[in-house]
């Protein structure tokens, strides 16, 4: 079960007797003739000017350099890939607790999640034919393995999921079905939400038309030869079919030969399988507050990678932000008012099990989470600060974002994610604060074999400490809250 702070502290009264008695109703007096607005907090200061001084010392501590880069070095040296219940898994929660207990972290502790295990196996795909050739591919996570024999059949071409989803299944049945839509190149990796329910539905939207197999151009922008996992889903009521991703060069060649070629076949074989469910954890740590401890910001990022890779990007470097920028608030002088929790959540890439399990254990105390923050898009820099906090509190980002200059960081809209570990919290009613990372090069790499330490650049990865560092401490530090937002169902 999840520890609890302790209560939050209750104010002493300012004062006794007639004299503290008579100016206690002239502030009234002074509050309720400004209007509803002052009288309920909301244009009160948000912080002193001692705190934003701390802040801006804090931003430039981190632009000097920190030890984000040392994290995610321990962390994928010492540990390597780490998918949802495998051995490298288990590794990364014992090297969680010992790094935070290290660095002086308070209430470290675990929370048990239960996880689904896959096994990947072997994956082989062969275009057959004249120009007879193997393609660099990847089996998609969480697919049925092809059984020993292997499939073969002729392939068909189809431009997105929206084009599949309305052919007839005589044009597919008993074929393979070729998913060829790109991912376009973009700062803030919008393009992803586009293409990647290709991934995710396409094998079901196939098997239902008869499809023996689905194989997509892999959903990320490098014209490299490697091939991008990632999850995806059966529906229940669609036949389960093995499915695949292409390197974006050989999506390239086999859709070449298709234009000229339309019975091309393919030979496919995968020996991936699925096993018991598995016990992992989430890992979490705590800088504690001062007068408020009992109100928590939570910094998020997922401790499980997917196995092809080291996860140095996706999301070793994430932890590493949120851990490092904790740290150096813990080195303040001037400590944060609030408790600062890091939770490092247990398999995100296959389903959010640990956020759904935060927050089914965190009961009354949800309402006492004023701000959360999640670091899964690489190393950055922080481009633009979105939020989703009441509406009346927009004016705090504004401020937020003015602290984190000369950081070339934009404001952006109310209406953000905060990403796929706080939807869970989101739907609870948790004000989210996302600083979007710069993703132009992000999908080169995510979710691929070159997902290595080779591509964290340190100087870049201390930016983006120094916008999450300011962010924490000053939610930690503001006078008010940020509201709650309505609660929604969660669905995911």
């Amino acid at each position: 079960m999840l520890e609890m702070v302790p209560p939050h502290a209750r104010r002493r009264p300012v004062g006794t007797g007639s004299a503290a008695s008579f100016l206690a109703l002239l502030a009234l007096a002074v509050q309720l003739s400004a209007g509803p607005a002052l009288a309920q907090g909301t244009q009160l200061a948000d912080w002193s000017d001692a705190d934003l001084a701390t802040a801006g010392a804090l931003r430039d501590r981190a632009l000097k350099g920190t030890s984000a880069y040392e994290h995610v070095s321990s962390l994928v040296t010492e540990v390597g890939p780490r998918l949802a219940g495998s051995p490298g898994d288990e590794a990364a929660v014992r090297w969680a607790m010992n790094r935070l207990g290290k660095l002086g972290f308070t209430g470290v502790r675990t929370q048990d999640v239960l996880v689904p295990r896959w096994i990947r196996g072997t994956t082989e795909v062969t275009l057959l034919g004249p120009a007879a050739q193997p393609l660099v591919a990847a089996t998609l996570g969480g697919s049925i393995g092809t059984g020993e024999e292997g499939i073969e059949a002729q392939v068909v071409e189809v431009a997105s999921l929206e084009a599949l989803t309305a052919m007839q299944a005589g044009d597919i049945r008993n074929k393979v079905v070729f998913i060829n839509q790109r991912m376009e190149r973009t700062k803030d990796g919008a393009s992803y939400g586009t293409t990647v329910k290709n991934r995710t539905q396409g094998a079901s939207a196939a098997g239902n038309l008869g499809a023996v197999a689905l194989v997509i151009r892999s959903v990320g922008t490098s014209d490299e030869r490697f091939a991008h996992t990632g999850r995806m889903t059966y529906d229940v009521s669609a036949p389960r079919i093995p499915a695949f991703s292409l390197s974006n060069p050989d999506a390239d060649t086999l859709s070449r030969q298709l234009k000229t070629n339309k019975q091309l076949r393919l030979r496919l074989k995968s020996t991936a399988r699925e096993m018991p469910p598995a016990w992992s954890a989430n890992v979490i740590g705590e800088i504690p507050g001062t007068d408020r401890a009992g109100e928590i910001v939570l910094l998020g990022a997922h401790l499980d990678s997917w196995d092809l890779g080291q996860g140095a990007l996706d999301d070793g470097a994430g932890v590493a932000i949120v851990v490092e920028a904790a740290r150096l608030i813990s080195r303040l002088d001037r400590k944060p008012s609030r408790t600062i929790r890091v939770v490092l959540f247990a398999n995100e890439e296959f389903g959010l099990s640990g956020a759904k399990e935060y927050a089914r254990l965190i009961g009354d105390e949800q309402a006492k989470h004023v701000l959360a923050m999640e670091a899964d898009t690489g190393i950055g820099p922080v481009i633009r600060l979105e939020s989703q906090v009441a509406p009346e509190f927009l004016g705090a980002i504004e401020k937020m974002r003015a602290a984190m200059q000369p950081l070339p960081i934009e404001g952006g809209s109310n209406n953000a994610s905060g990403g796929a570990d706080l939807g869970p919290l989101r739907s609870l009613g948790v004000p989210v604060l996302d600083p979007v990372l710069d993703a132009s090069l992000y999908f080169d790499v995510h979710h691929t074999m070159n997902d290595t330490l080779a591509k964290v650049d340190a100087k870049v990865l201390d930016q983006t400490v120094a916008a999450y560092a300011v962010a924490a401490y000053l939610a930690a530090t503001k006078q008010g809250d940020f509201g709650r937002l309505a609660p929604v169902p969660f669905n995911r």
